[in-house]
């Protein structure tokens, strides 16, 4: 077994003492002050504890099989949150061919470019290529109406949900000095301090919370959960230093970056879909919304963390 194994499945083993310490918690809970069902703060921790034990397992059974695997999962993540987003856009008939294309031509080109480690094209492919492709394909169609609204939202959708989530596997290709064979302990740091910072700033909300910090985006966030939630999270990347490259202030830096990302992220998401008039992105967990709903905070701070990790750490 390798150093990075043996890591992974240590940090493995923590995050499943504390989970199974979090739903002992929550069905605690759940009995004394809502056994019908009927206490919706309870049943939310539930529903986050639930999402946590579904992703803690796909990603460790997806870092076990290693790099195909952890690629081969994201990409999966990727098609099911580009259907989120697509079935909440405008669209006509004229865009089928359009939408074809992201999903079947530019979602899996995306990936394959990370699999072959072309850094000089997965990170301009979208963004500059799928960017200019796609409004060609919607226009020899003929249909002019909302092409502009039409054209944005699908390219909004293909950052987000495959230009964004795609460079969380392609930490895997970032080449650092001395930490050969572990760049998807970096994947572990990444999702493990935003989603924790998620949770963190929603039970500090519950506790203390008085503020709201955007009352017509998201209620449930105020600036007591913020702080209470970036700080704690903040603190548990300090202390996750050993699985990365980084010092412990350079981790503790990392961490307040991603999760303060990962915060203006969720606003963000949380505006496109009051727009649109919705709860939730889609219903990949009964009553508490869909991939992008666990992934958002996620897909935004992870081109922060790649870069920041590629411009000061990589040898590449």
């Amino acid at each position: 077994m390798t150093g990075a194994q043996s890591d992974f499945l240590l940090l493995l083993a923590g995050i499943g003492a504390l989970l199974v310490v979090a739903t002992l918690i929550g069905q605690t809970l759940r009995r004394r002050l809502g056994p019908d069902g009927q206490n919706s703060t309870v049943e939310n921790l539930n529903a986050r504890i639930a999402a946590w034990w579904a992703m803690v397992t796909l990603l460790a059974i997806a870092f076990l099989a290693g790099r195909a695997g952890v690629i081969v999962l994201f990409a999966i993540c990727s098609f099911a949150a580009l259907r989120e987003f697509v079935t909440l856009t405008t669209r006509n008939t004229s865009d089928h061919w359009a939408i074809a294309a992201a999903f079947f031509v530019v979602l899996p080109a995306q990936y394959w470019l990370i699999w072959d480690d072309w850094y000089g094209l997965y990170s301009i492919f979208v963004p500059v290529y799928a960017f200019l492709l796609l409004p060609v394909i919607a226009v020899l169609q003929g249909d002019t109406r909302n092409i502009l609204s039409r054209m944005s939202e699908l390219q909004w959708a293909l950052m987000i949900c495959v230009y964004c989530a795609s460079h969380v596997p392609a930490l895997l290709t970032l080449e650092i000095d001395g930490y050969e064979g572990r760049n998807i302990l970096l994947i572990a740091f990444l999702v493990v301090v935003v989603q924790l910072s998620d949770v963190l700033q929603y039970t500090w909300g519950k506790l203390i919370g008085r503020h709201k910090v955007a009352p017509n985006l998201s209620p449930s966030k105020t600036w007591e959960g913020l702080v209470g939630g970036v700080a704690s999270a903040t603190l548990v990347g300090a202390a996750l230093w050993w699985i990365t490259p980084f010092s412990v202030l350079e981790a503790a830096g990392m961490a307040l970056v991603i999760t303060l990302a990962g915060f203006l992220g969720g606003l963000v998401m949380s505006a496109i879909k009051r727009d649109r008039g919705v709860k939730d992105w889609g219903h990949l967990i009964a009553g508490h919304g869909g991939f992008i709903d666990r992934l958002d905070s996620v897909v935004f701070s992870a081109p922060i963390f790649f870069h920041l990790t590629r411009y000061f750490w990589s040898a590449g």
